[in-house]
């Protein structure tokens, strides 16, 4: 593509492939962002907005929007703080999406069932500076210097073979459902830290002009985020028990109440996280709820 091309345009950064990549192109899509991508190009132009978006490995997309032209990116949250970007980007918002936890995994059968027994020992990891700093704490409480200090080795992949190859007496690595390490005869000991897909922006705006439609490109993906996360609840209950069930619902805001022509009966529709969605119509089964109902949302803004 000819680099001319993108004068103008904001840059937005998107994973290129991996477990975050189509869950970025299904928000891309709820948000309206229009693009076709061409087989082998890492760049396009978005159709009905002067967007460009370039897809990159989500490792490097802190470094292309701290410190390179890149107006706003899609990442992991681990990856900042791997990246120590985390002072020149701005987490925006946090997606609902990829998410895992960094943990400490060992042997299941061997000896170490602690981190402070894992410490001053050997350590494989691909997120070495998290892991490092995380050691060092284990390290320090425990008074290790020099030799005695826990050994960090990075590898690019298979951390997970790392144990049983021989190479380590414990790792540091993702994990999202846990059947790899499973797999691998490992299991956690510690979390290091929880992670999920952010939206990020430069800590310092590199183009004013773009500050409007950063902000409609950032209100338009809130509203698919909360799209993903509730559903809308609706039914009838009586203004005796009109307390206790908006106590169960208050919605995000406060919910919406109207009359209804039976005397002394509104209907209420409020804003609901969707994973508890089938507690909460039990819950207001108890209290008199009449005609309860769920609808999913498509999208919204919020």
């Amino acid at each position: 593509m000819n680099v001319d091309a993108l004068d103008g345009r904001l840059l937005f950064a998107i994973p290129k492939k991996g477990r975050l990549y189509e869950k970025c192109i299904d928000m891309l899509s709820g948000a309206d962002i229009q693009f076709r991508r061409h087989n082998r190009l890492d760049v396009c132009l978005v159709m009905n907005h002067p967007i460009a978006l370039v897809f990159l490995p989500a490792s490097d997309i802190p470094s292309f929007v701290g410190n390179g032209n890149v107006d706003l990116g899609i990442t992991g949250h681990d990856v900042i703080l791997e990246a120590n970007m985390q002072d020149k980007v701005t987490e925006i918002q946090r997606l609902g999406f990829g998410k895992c936890a960094l943990q400490v995994q060992v042997p299941e059968g061997g000896p170490i069932k602690s981190v402070q027994e894992l410490a001053g020992k050997r350590v494989v990891t691909s997120f070495e500076v998290l892991a490092g700093a995380y050691f060092d704490n284990i390290d320090s409480e425990m008074q290790l210097t020099g030799d005695n200090k826990t050994k960090i080795q990075y590898v690019g992949g298979s951390v997970e073979a790392a144990c049983s190859l021989g190479l380590a007496d414990g790792i540091v690595d993702l994990v999202e459902s846990g059947d790899t390490m499973r797999a691998a005869g490992l299991h956690a000991i510690a979390t290091v830290l929880d992670t999920e897909a952010v939206l990020i922006k430069s800590s310092v705006p590199k183009h004013a002009h773009h500050t409007p439609l950063i902000g409609l490109i950032t209100s338009r993906i809130a509203g698919v985020v909360a799209a993903n996360r509730y559903v809308v609840c609706q039914y009838n209950i009586s203004r005796n028990q009109l307390s206790a069930a908006t106590n169960i619902t208050p919605g995000r805001r406060a919910p919406t109440i109207s009359p209804l022509e039976e005397e002394n009966w509104v209907a209420v529709s409020s804003m609901i996280e969707k994973k508890a969605a089938a507690t909460i119509m039990d819950e207001l089964v108890k209290v008199g709820a009449k005609d309860i109902m769920i609808f999913n949302l498509d999208n919204c803004r919020v």
